[in-house]
């Protein structure tokens, strides 16, 4: 038997889950519709996307919650890049507080014992880093769950300097109506760092880079070159530094996935030594640039493997996928007394999570810093620490 044929429904939407999307139910069976809030009633076309999937096209809110604003970007509900516009800008925050907290209970079967503490900033144009997406001459994100391409004059959510651009190559993209093609941008607000993606016509290539520069950028102190991450919000980095070291002190302290070194620059004012590790060959020649000492050019999983003297304090800031087990089970053996993770995805920290209170670890604060807001990215902060080491 095939998919059921979309049928419109009038549905009580329950809670937001990870990913934006609200939660409703027919019939037992669960259904997701973006672009709504916990208590609305709305009308829906439902349609069985998969076997145990059901997904709804938002078509009218027929009661709408008190949390509901008007949102101020044109193109919300059409590009791709924002889920909660729609939402008061506090409401947002305690909902992903909650959603935080039912990730890790599913997942890790993990329950948080104190409040979830939260950091914020302004909730407009934060981003300093914007992925464009140029097609026929035209510059935009693409829209919901597509390769459609929504084209756009501002971005709500990104910095004066990156709309700047946008303005720019709006206006030099008439001269070249049928390029196509990708552009990530990166700016300090005095310069925009540009790295063209897909390959383009070598013309249009030295006008996307006329716009801004190719080479690295400094950034708060930090050299930052095109193939290195940095933290998005520009409003935040200092605070999210703030949350994840604090006052953490001590001999030696080990920083994994280190980046640029945004942590390890910190944690080298207050401990006596610091190791900064990172596999990403431009990352760690900006480590080694930024730190002005040596660093470890390896993956944490084969530097982990052959460590055996315990630091004072391990921070770890993984990609989404996390930490992986390999990683975890040597953080239980090496057992610092102090360890904390940042991490950009729920559903991988709470496996982690889960490996290392198996080892023995205790949770102490957790606090979302909310680095992405109007969209339903997590970026959250653990404090662990161990036991008594055990003995040598």
């Amino acid at each position: 038997m095939g998919p059921e044929l979309p049928t419109e429904e009038t549905l009580t939407i329950e809670k937001l889950v990870y990913g934006g999307d609200g939660l409703a139910r027919i019939s037992g069976r669960v259904v997701f519709i973006p672009y709504v809030l916990p208590g609305e009633v709305v009308r829906a076309n439902v349609e069985q996307v998969k076997r145990d999937l059901f997904r709804g096209r938002l078509i009218e809110v027929i009661s709408p919650s008190a949390a509901r604003v008007e949102p101020p970007c044109p193109y919300f509900l059409h590009c791709g890049g924002c889920h909660y516009q729609h939402t008061d800008y506090a409401i947002q925050v305690e909902q992903k507080k909650g959603i935080l907290r039912e990730v890790l209970r599913r997942v890790g079967k993990i329950e948080l014992e104190s409040d979830v503490a939260a950091v914020t900033g302004d909730p407009w144009q934060y981003r300093n880093r914007v992925q464009l997406h140029i097609e026929n001459g035209t510059v935009g994100y693409f829209e919901p769950a597509s390769h459609r391409l929504c084209s756009i004059e501002r971005c709500a959510i990104s910095s004066p300097a990156l709309n700047g651009y946008i303005d720019r190559l709006n206006a030099e993209l008439s001269h070249f109506d049928s390029l196509t093609g990708a552009v990530d941008l990166f700016t300090n607000e005095t310069e925009v760092q540009v790295n063209v993606l897909d390959r383009v016509p070598k013309q249009a290539l030295a006008m996307l880079g006329s716009l801004g520069v190719t080479g690295p950028i400094e950034y708060s102190g930090f050299r930052v070159s095109r193939n290195s991450f940095f933290q998005v919000n520009r409003f935040l980095v200092n605070d999210l530094v703030e949350c994840a070291v604090g006052g953490a002190q001590g001999e030696w302290a080990l920083d994994l996935y280190a980046g640029v070194g945004l942590f390890a620059k910190r944690l080298a004012t207050q401990f006596a030594k610091v190791t900064a590790v990172e596999s990403g060959g431009s990352a760690f020649a900006d480590l080694e640039h930024n730190l002005q000492q040596p660093a470890v050019h390896q993956s944490t999983d084969d530097y982990l493997t052959s460590l055996e003297d315990r630091p004072d304090f391990i921070l770890a800031d993984p990609p989404r996928s996390g930490l992986g087990k390999n990683v975890v089970r040597e953080l239980s053996r090496i057992r610092p007394p102090r360890l904390t993770i940042i991490s950009c995805d729920p559903a991988t920290l709470a496996r982690d999570l889960q490996g290392l209170l198996a080892a023995g670890y205790r949770i102490g604060k957790v606090t979302l810093v909310d680095l992405f807001p109007q969209t339903f990215h997590l970026e959250t902060v653990v404090a662990l620490s161990s036991e008594a080491a055990p003995q040598d």
